[in-house]
């Protein structure tokens, strides 16, 4: 048996599609024209991985504007003054609001998923937004004719036919990024916030089958944008009963970065579901600094003396450049990270025997 390791999901672009995107903007490039140097560089992507032995693959959301407003991509009855998500470095990342509805995915992640599949024969996972994040779009003062239970029953339809759409495209795993699970007990310590998320969330994943749900993951970290986070200050422990309750089979816990490791795991080994695999961060992605293999493998036993072993996979905390950052970190370093993970897991598996 190995300990099983996947990515989480961005990363930083080539200059070539750093560029392309820009000239896009621009006028100077056509649509068709940045569309194939987006084909580029997903096999640029896709190859590196392989070539360092990943068992997973991921497009590193090449194509994404972003990995949080992707499915709003062309739609219209969009304003500019949605919810700000400030980090501790000072910067913003600010979300648009609804102004009509009914509410619709313009994009939805298996079209990603799809094309990278052309690319490589190598398991492909998908990272989709949860429904969660997207609740944020309505406005808190409502919109006229279109009341917020329409708007989240649109919402839910919409996340379920993106998930399932991942699923018969032939995810090796759709991943839920969660990122606002964390910051939501900063925005409400109640936990109210938090546990209408889960609601919410599980309501999508409701509908899928035991045999679905195993394919499906949830991800979640305290922010890494601009290498800087939003919700490092919340207790994560409060989060992890919480998050433990969503009905799917995988979780992907940021943990590197954190001040107390040995406490999360404690936690996390206490309210994993029986059945479901809990991947653990070992490097971190706002860190400039390139783990050592020998750093990685001591976390990872670290979670091994917490974590049953068949329930124990490995990840990165976080994607490199999950709002089409693709400056605060470089391309090389985030590969050489992934490196690391790859082969500090090795080297634990060794030292456990498997």
């Amino acid at each position: 048996m190995n300990i099983p390791t996947e990515p989480i999901g961005s990363l930083p672009r080539p200059h070539a599609l750093v560029q392309a995107y820009n000239d896009h903007a621009q006028g100077r490039l056509s649509e068709a024209e940045l569309a194939r140097v987006q084909d580029d560089a997903v096999a640029s992507t896709l190859s590196r991985l392989a070539e360092l032995g990943s068992p997973v693959l991921v497009d590193g959301d090449q194509r994404k504007p972003s990995s949080l407003t992707y499915p709003l991509t062309g739609l219209a009855g969009l304003g500019t003054d949605g919810a700000v998500i400030p980090f501790a470095d000072g910067h913003t990342r600010q979300l648009p609001v609804l102004t009509g509805g009914p509410f619709r995915y313009q994009v939805r992640a298996d079209t990603y998923l799809r094309a990278a599949r052309t690319r490589t024969d190598l398991p492909v996972k998908q990272a989709v937004v949860a429904p969660s994040a997207l609740s944020l779009l309505y406005p808190a003062g409502g919109i006229a004719g279109y009341s917020r239970e329409a708007f989240l029953a649109d919402l839910a339809d919409e996340a379920e036919a993106e998930i399932r759409g991942c699923l018969d495209a032939g995810a090796h795993r759709v991943q839920l990024d969660f990122t606002e699970g964390r910051l939501s007990l900063k925005l409400d310590p109640s936990g109210a916030l938090l546990d209408d998320f889960v609601a919410l969330n599980n309501n999508v994943l409701g509908r899928f089958t035991a045999d679905e749900q195993a394919r499906i993951g949830v991800h979640t970290d305290p922010g890494a944008d601009q290498d800087s986070t939003h919700s490092l200050d919340v207790e994560y422990t409060e989060l992890l009963p919480r998050l433990f309750q969503l009905t799917v089979g995988n979780f992907y816990l940021a943990l590197s970065g954190e001040p107390d490791r040995e406490r999360v795991l404690k936690t996390a080994a206490a309210y994993l579901p029986s059945g479901a695999r809990v991947f653990v961060g070992v490097t971190d992605p706002i860190d400039p600094r390139v783990e050592t293999r020998e750093e990685v493998r001591d976390r990872v036993l670290e979670a091994a003396r917490h974590i049953p072993l068949d329930q124990l996979g490995t990840c990165d905390d976080a994607g490199f450049a999950p709002f089409a950052d693709d400056t605060s970190t470089s391309r090389d370093t985030a590969f050489a990270k992934i490196e690391v993970r790859l082969r500090g897991t090795e080297l634990a598996a060794q030292d456990l025997g498997l």
